[in-house]
């Protein structure tokens, strides 16, 4: 019998033990083949079984109508490229030259050319890409505001936002370590711009990184960019747009100008900027089926990013100074969306917008009318979004209802909202009506 000594011991019950664990084989070692499969056709039909409750969706900003057979066939086209079947990488700037030819960048600067114009961006002076989420959205212009604005004064700026906000903007101010200003609201749930300017004030000496919420999370509120601007005058300052929802539909309303890039001046005749850039969510009223983000701004602000951001790193590798904080990046998406840029899309989307805030007015009406108790709450005629008292339990579960508590004079009570999204028709709400009736 051979002896081992207690280090040899060691060695083989530690480390092999630990590789051996590690083994992907050695998860499934004690588990019979039937019992996987048999987990993985259960979660297969329990994902199924989602598609019968879709259009019950009410309670968060998802578009879960069914995409047309065109999209599926658009993707079609770009498997047989290859999109999908090997790696494709969008390192970098999609308007500069990549050293890796297996790229979409050719729709991705196309989608934010044709989204520019949308936005009223001069296509001189328009810069974006496809980005991983609105978040991820969010994070760019907040990145590209800190450092621009660090750079022209020698002083990291404050950021200013309001408790309306979509949470992450509290995240991604952590993350880029800003110190913040909490702005109040208006009733309607508005940023409070009376409010903004004495915060300014009492904060002279940093520059001001300002988020303006165009369709706040549970409200559905409005923070008022113009009259924002009007207080940034004079100051050193970024004004970022969190337009995740909105900004999918208004421009296809008869509210587009709101979300213009450039508005004329009617003193001067001259055309003045509104704000610097813009972040909007593919996955909310578009409904493309995996989360996104556009994010856009203008070719002068990210080359005033540039000059610094190739102060931190050395791009060579690349061949260029890419420009974004995510260095490979999705080349599906990009390419995918592109579909809903094409002029059968905007018009959808045209459809779209017009039948979904008529559905709203609808429900705001037949809520007062019938449950006047439950205190519906439409902020305005921009807004999807109504909110009011909490109803049942079973209610709530049935239709997936975000709730929250919110300040009620000087007590909290909690409200629960609908976003009425493209799939909310009327059959679907009236349904939602007569449960409210039940519970």
């Amino acid at each position: 019998m051979m002896l081992v000594n207690r280090r040899q011991f060691l060695s083989v019950s530690g480390t092999t033990a630990a590789i051996a664990m590690c083994s992907p084989y050695a998860l499934f070692a004690n588990t019979p083949a039937s019992h996987v499969q048999h987990s993985a056709s259960g979660t297969l039909q329990a994902m199924q079984d989602l598609e019968q409750r879709k259009n019950r969706m009410l309670g968060y900003p998802i578009n879960m109508a069914s995409l047309p057979e065109e999209f599926f066939a658009w993707r079609k086209q770009l498997e047989i490229t290859g999109l999908t079947r090997f790696p494709f990488n969008n390192i970098g700037n999609p308007y500069d030259h990549s050293p890796i030819p297996f790229n979409s960048h050719a729709f991705e600067a196309e989608l934010i050319d044709r989204f520019g114009a949308v936005y009223g961006f001069p296509p001189d002076n328009l810069w974006g890409f496809l980005t991983n989420s609105g978040t991820d959205s969010n994070m760019h212009g907040l990145y590209l505001g800190r450092t621009i604005l660090n750079h022209a004064t020698g002083v990291p700026p404050k950021i200013y936002f309001t408790r309306e906000a979509h949470y992450s903007i509290q995240i991604l101010r952590d993350l880029l370590q800003l110190d913040w200003i909490m702005v109040a609201t208006r009733p309607d749930g508005g940023m409070d711009t009376e409010d903004l300017e004495r915060q300014l004030n009492n904060n002279p000496n940093h520059p001001a990184l300002v988020v303006a919420t165009i369709g706040t999370t549970f409200k559905g509120s409005i923070d008022p960019i113009d009259a924002i601007q009007a207080r940034l005058k004079n100051r050193v300052a970024y004004l970022h747009l969190d337009a995740a929802l909105f900004g999918g539909y208004l421009p296809h309303t008869r509210f587009a100008a709101d979300l213009l890039h450039e508005a004329n001046d009617p003193a001067t005749g001259t055309k003045h900027k509104r704000y610097d850039s813009i972040a909007i969510s593919c996955h909310k009223f578009f409904g493309f089926p995996s989360p996104a983000g556009l994010f856009i701004t203008t070719r002068t602000n990210f080359e005033r990013f540039l000059a610094q951001f190739s102060r931190i790193h050395n791009p060579e590798y690349v061949h260029q100074v890419p420009g974004t904080i995510t260095c490979s990046r999705d080349a599906v998406k990009p390419a995918e969306f592109y579909f809903f840029s094409s002029e059968s899309a905007f018009a959808q989307q045209a459809a779209d917008a017009r039948t979904m805030l008529e559905n709203t007015d609808y429900l705001l009406k037949e809520m007062n009318n019938h449950y006047g108790d439950l205190q519906p709450v439409r902020a305005n005629d921009r807004s999807n979004t109504v909110y009011f008292r909490t109803p049942g339990k079973a209610v709530i579960a049935r239709y997936s209802l975000a709730t929250m508590r919110m300040a009620l004079g000087e007590q909290q009570a909690s409200y629960a909202h609908v976003v009425v999204m493209p799939h909310a028709k009327q059959e679907i709400l009236n349904r939602f009506l007569s449960d409210l009736g039940k519970h």
